[in-house]
Order: structure tokens, then sequence, then C-alpha cells
């Protein structure tokens, strides 16, 4: 499978805790990073099995003492019949394996789960929000001290604008001349972009469990209601800011066209959906601090113009990072972005409005 050879795979699930023997396992899923397989036992129960991939994430041992630790507490402090996602460990009691084919780790599979790439209702926009809110809620006492920070920086907006500032003037691809308008966009804004460091910094907005990659497809809905199950992908969690991935969820789904769109007339924040998420986020989320809900908006505002930032910044390094599939498609990607934050700016009044509002509505 994938270059995994029948031995090897034979030996590598001998080493998980499965119910019974595994009879057949197939690709999975339609993920670009770790190798995933379907597996399923002689009980007829499936399992998630995921080859890590070593290139791109640098610390296995960090991330998975974050998603062991993390899924130990969500699952101690879940309800009756609430869906927490499993860890299999391996028959040594390990929560993933080392094998000379690579890092391996298994999940119970979610049955009668549903997972979108993109919203087809709002009711499923809305439903992410509750299931990210939720995630945060139910880890706020979650000793944050224990978990690592594995990518360090992540969100480290004046971080960024200091790479930024260096790619900048190495301009090793000479392209800084064709993007002047892009790049004043960005230092325009350098000064209000660390307001969240600052304060995180200060400590006047609280450290918390973190997804750090919150769309749409890294939340599992009930095939049949639609409602959230619960969060997957846990590879990004970390020590953060509740406005991280608040403001990246606003990023992404509230945008009225695809991360590349070249027509930017056909790029807005849709308020509706700012609204409807802003909505599902506090009321599954009652523990946000009143600063926490002050500054929403510059949560979406920050994590949309860092984004630009990020794809500008590869562009102007030769688009080592990102993957292209056409030339410029980095350049495409910025200029949505910072589509984005000009739209919100002019939106900013109303942005603030509908977050006083729907904090209302919880009081």
């Amino acid at each position: 499978m994938n270059g995994v050879d029948e031995k090897v795979m034979a030996q590598v699930l001998s080493c998980f805790s499965f119910d019974t023997k595994p009879v057949s396992w197939e690709p999975y899923g339609c993920g670009h990073i770790n190798l995933t397989c379907l597996v399923i036992t002689e009980s007829g129960r499936r399992y998630i099995m995921q080859r890590m991939n070593e290139h791109v994430t640098k610390c296995i041992p960090d991330l998975m003492k974050n998603i062991n630790l993390v899924t130990e507490h969500l699952r101690k402090k879940a309800g009756e019949g609430e869906t927490v996602l499993t860890l299999v460990p391996t028959v040594s009691g390990d929560p993933y394996l080392t094998h000379e084919s690579g890092c391996w780790r298994v999940y119970d599979f979610v049955e009668h789960s549903l997972c979108l790439q993109t919203a087809e209702t709002v009711d499923d926009f809305y439903q992410s929000a509750v299931a990210f809110g939720h995630f945060e809620e139910e880890l706020k006492d979650f000793p944050i001290d224990e978990l690592n920070e594995v990518i360090p920086d992540f969100h480290n907006t004046p971080n960024r604008y200091r790479i930024f500032h260096e790619v900048l003037d190495k301009d090793v691809m000479n392209r800084a001349a064709q993007v002047k308008e892009e790049i004043q966009f960005v230092l325009e804004r350098e000064e209000e972009m660390g307001t969240l460091q600052k304060l995180r910094e200060s400590g006047e907005l609280p450290l918390r469990v973190t997804h750090n990659d919150t769309k749409l497809n890294n939340v599992l809905l009930d095939a049949d209601t639609r409602k959230a199950l619960c969060v997957i992908d846990l590879d990004t969690v970390m020590p953060g800011l509740s406005l991280y991935d608040y403001g990246d969820s606003i990023r992404f789904g509230a945008a009225t066209a695809a991360e590349d769109e070249k027509d930017l007339s056909k790029v807005e924040m849709d308020l509706e959906k700012f609204r409807i998420y802003t909505r599902g986020f506090v009321s599954a989320c009652p523990g946000l601090t009143d600063k926490e809900l002050e500054l929403l908006p510059m949560g979406a505002k920050t994590m949309t113009l860092e984004c630009g930032m990020r794809f500008l910044t590869d562009y102007l390094d030769g688009d080592h990072y990102f993957a292209i599939h056409y030339p410029d498609q980095n350049l495409d990607r910025c200029r949505t972005q910072f589509k984005l934050v000009a739209d919100m700016e002019k939106k900013w009044d109303k942005m603030q409005a509908i977050v006083k509002e729907e904090c209302g509505r919880e009081k």
C-alpha cells in the first residue's frame, strides 16, 4: 500500500492492541501529509491507522505526548454518548509505534460520522464553531505547562514580521519591485498586528489549549443529524490563544471565494457567516473572558493578515514552503487574504456589533 509492502504492514499491525485480528487494510481519506489507511478486524470493527510524515513533523514524541494527554483529558470529562478521538495503544501500552518503516499510530474509527471539505449549509459551519468552541471549553482546566509547543512561534505575528523583513531585504528572486502594493499593505499594519502577542505576553489574554488548524474538515459531524461529534487532526495542538482558532476559522470559512481566487471582486468576508460562527463558538465556550470576546474581530483580522503575509513571504523567497500548482499562486493567495483584511476593515463596526449581540445572547 503506497510503498509499504504486505509483510511490513503485517508487522506494524501486529504491534497494536486491536480488538481482534486485522483482516484488511486500504488507503483512506484525502490527506496529503500522513499515510492513512482503514483497518478492519475479524469482528468487523474499523480503525484508522497512520504513518506520520517525519519530514513534516519533526518532533513526533512531543506531538504524540500532546495528543495522548489531551484526548485522555477529554475522555475523562466526556458525558454519556459524547464522542472523543481515541488512540489505540501498542501491545506494550505506548500511544504510537516506532518501527523501521516509520512512526505509526492508530485511532478508533468514529462510526456514523461525516467529514466535509466545505460547508454544504450554514449550519455545517455553525457546527464546526460548536466543535472547536467545545474543544477549548473542555480543555480550559488542562495543565497547559504539560503541553509541548510543537511549532514554536507558530502564531507569533511579530516574529512572522521579523521573517518577512529578512526575506524582503534579501529579495533573492528579485520580486519585491513587482509587489510594492502588497508589501506596503503589510508594513502599514505592522504595529496593530502585534496586539495579540503583546496581550499574550502580558497575561491579559489567557493561554489555552488550541487546535491551530480549525478548518471544517477537521470536525466530524453525525451522518444523520449533522451535529458536531468531535474535533480530529490534533497534530498542531499546543498552547495558544482562543483568538487564533476563532480567527483562522473566520479567515477560511467566512470568505466568499477560494484562497487563490484571481478575481478579487469575488472576495469578501460574509457577515452572516461571521455571525453564525461567532454564535456557535461563544455558545460552546462560555469560559471565554471579556477581553477574549472583545478581541474576536481582531483575532479574525490578525490571522488573515498573518496568513497573507506568510504567502507573500514565501513568494518573495521562491515558493519553498507552501506547495504551488502554478506560478504566482502564492501571490494570488496573499492577495485574497489582503482583500479579506481590507473588507474586514470596512465592516469593522458591524463585526464588533455582531460580537456584542451574539455575546449578549448568552447572558
